[in-house]
């Protein structure tokens, strides 16, 4: 995860922004800039790999600015190299930026159709070039700013110093974290309060599309819709727990609303968003000679298994089994050396999995580990490591690390078609093409939560919730029961909605809510059947959809969550958002403790 600085300063700011940028290391990064105004002059400093590389040039050729921002980039668009490391620069202005820029492609091509020259392949040039042409078209920076982010789709921050502007830094949010810190005649900016951290405790956050004009006389927040607005400052123990929440409430939270930042970033592992194809992926096994695919893990990893399995049997045409590990280990299943085996778990330590990673390599076959800790046993002993890097997850309850395991899974789902002969190119793009826009649409449907925290006030005086899906919603709808038991302590249960009659209709009375989740597919029109047929018995319906889904349906609602428009293979990754928020919510009406449930651990290591 990339991370930004920006400060305005009483004496020269680059050891200060180079000390907030160590704080930010462990994000992850591959190179490092820093730019100031020197003389009302635009200067950057830039190094490929670790920051030390960026001090000695520090020290080599001094910076005195007064006013400047720096980046630590996790590559995205274009490799790591000192040409495509942060800050980015057009002729009136320096930008750093996190996130990705889904419509890049078309604005780059219409910004050179215009005369401006690209000197990087990253997509960050373009919000600097858009800003640039505002200016040269006789607006001020902050006009410029306000026209040039209503341009730009996806998930990002961005903080930009003006040449000649020696007393402006102007930062925007879109599904990436940004905060403002206020010192003593200086302002600081950064991606969160531990960078800033040793320099100020008052720290106020960007809210879900705000952007900030920030002087040394302090800060004006605006909301997407351009109107000034006031952002609560909190006082953070610097470094401490507190600063790391941020100005939520619990970890559970922050982490939810990290997703758009960290599922694009392994999105960006997998994918080179700028030819829109998938990254070469060293499999451990020939792809064309594998016979069959065993998925395998515990809890939420489980589920993102089983939605794995319906990616890859549908667009790589292989056979996929899926196993409980705890199951898996002890009831000796054949293996081929033929067989694929994919073991996924959050921390790489989970015990059951790593012993059903060891049977099965013993059996002969290849094991594939998506993990989230590089340095795990899982990630050592797995013939190929699959990463996501959705960075330290705290809550119990997984939710970043799960929307990561099933970008990471969607791409290798999606390799193996193509290494097969059994996906064009054509269709790589489209699909990638689909993947790429879920950051975007994951930061709009966060948008939901003052919705979902209204439903939650009924879901919290239920005994018992039923949740109901078909197709890859049908996992989702499972991992949006566990979600609710784990955090609430309901019961809940997550059923195929075609097996709604051969049981769980027996439950359904007015007391019973019922979370049906109807991404648009193929599948709609019997899901909706389903829906009538809860309706019949007095259910009470939590509809989760795009708007068609409702009027389709013609039924009155307990609940309407309006999704934004997706495409249906890969809608559960912005769906499982919001049955996350649901059951947190919930969890937190009960006064449950969301980050600590009872009788849970993050790391099972133990049988």
């Amino acid at each position: 995860m990339c991370g930004i600085v920006g400060i305005l300063g009483a004496k020269p700011v680059a050891p200060d922004v180079l000390k907030a940028l160590k704080r930010l290391e462990y994000r992850g990064y591959d190179s490092a800039g820093i730019a100031t105004l020197e003389k009302g002059r635009l200067t950057r400093l830039r190094a490929e790999g670790k920051l030390k590389n960026l001090e000695a040039k520090l020290e080599a050729t001094p910076l005195s600015g007064t006013i400047g921002i720096g980046h630590t980039r996790w590559a995205t668009h274009g490799k790591p190299s000192e040409t495509n490391a942060h800050p980015h620069a057009s002729p009136r202005l320096a930008v750093v930026h996190n996130g990705i820029i889904e419509n890049f492609r078309a604005l780059r091509e219409e910004l050179i159709a215009r005369g401006h020259q690209f000197a990087t392949e990253t997509d960050t040039e373009v919000a600097a070039f858009l800003v640039d042409d505002e200016l040269a078209a006789g607006k001020s920076p902050v006009e410029a700013v306000g026209a040039a982010l209503k341009r730009l789709r996806g998930a990002f921050a961005l903080v930009y110093l003006f040449e000649g502007e020696e007393n402006l830094l102007i930062g925007a949010r879109q599904g990436a974290p940004l905060a403002v810190g206020y010192g003593d005649g200086e302002m600081y900016l950064g991606s969160d309060a531990l960078a800033l951290a040793p320099f100020t405790e008052r720290i106020a956050y960007l809210e879900e599309g705000d952007w900030v004009v920030v002087t040394r006389e302090g800060a004006v927040f605006r909301d997407a819709e351009d109107r000034v607005v006031k952002r609560r400052i909190i006082h953070s123990a610097a470094g401490g727990l507190l600063a790391e929440k941020g100005n939520y409430r619990h970890f559970m939270a922050k982490e939810i609303h990290e997703q758009p930042e960290v599922v694009g970033h392994t999105l960006a592992h997998y994918i080179d968003l700028s030819a829109l194809r998938l990254r070469p992926f060293a499999w451990p096994v020939d792809p064309a000679g594998i016979s069959r695919v065993s998925i395998i893990a515990c809890g939420t990893a489980y589920m993102a298994g089983l939605i794995g399995k319906y990616w890859i049997e549908r667009f790589a045409r292989l056979p996929v089994e899926i196993d409980v590990a705890s199951e898996y280990r002890y009831r000796e299943p054949p293996v081929e050396a033929r067989d694929l085996a994919i073991v996924i778990s959050q921390s790489g330590e989970t015990a059951d999995t790593l012993a059903s990673l060891r049977y099965a390599q013993a059996q002969g076959a290849k094991a594939i580990g998506i993990v989230n800790v590089p340095s795990s046993s899982i990630a050592r002993l797995a013939d190929a490591a699959a990463p996501t890097l959705a960075g330290p997850e705290i809550g119990v309850a997984s939710t970043k690390a799960f929307t990561c395991q099933l970008a990471a899974i969607a791409c290798l789902a999606i390799g193996l078609a193509r290494a097969r002969g059994a996906m064009s190119e054509s269709e790589e793009r489209a699909l990638l093409g689909e993947l790429v826009a879920a950051p975007g649409l994951l930061a709009q449907t966060l948008k939901l939560e003052p919705q979902i925290e209204h439903i939650a006030h009924r879901l919290a005086r239920a005994r018992d919730v039923l949740y109901l899906g078909r197709g890859p919603a049908y996992p989702l709808a499972l991992e949006g029961a566990l979600k609710l038991k784990e955090l609430s302590y309901i019961h809940a249960e997550g059923y195929a909605a075609g097996e709604l009659k051969h049981g769980p209709i027996a439950l359904i009375d007015e007391d019973m809510p019922v979370v049906v989740i109807a991404p648009r597919d193929a599948l709609l029109e019997k899901t909706v059947s389903n829906m009538q047929e809860v309706a019949a018995r007095g259910g009470r319906i939590i509809l989760i959809g795009e708007a068609h889904a409702a009027e389709e349906a013609a039924l009155e609602l307990d609940g309407f969550l309006p999704m934004p428009e997706v495409g249906a293979n890969f809608a559960p990754i912005v769906y499982a958002a919001t049955v996350q928020m649901l059951a947190y919510h919930t969890a937190v009406i009960m006064g449950k403790d969301a980050d600590q449930p009872r009788n849970l651990a993050k790391s099972v290591t133990v049988e």
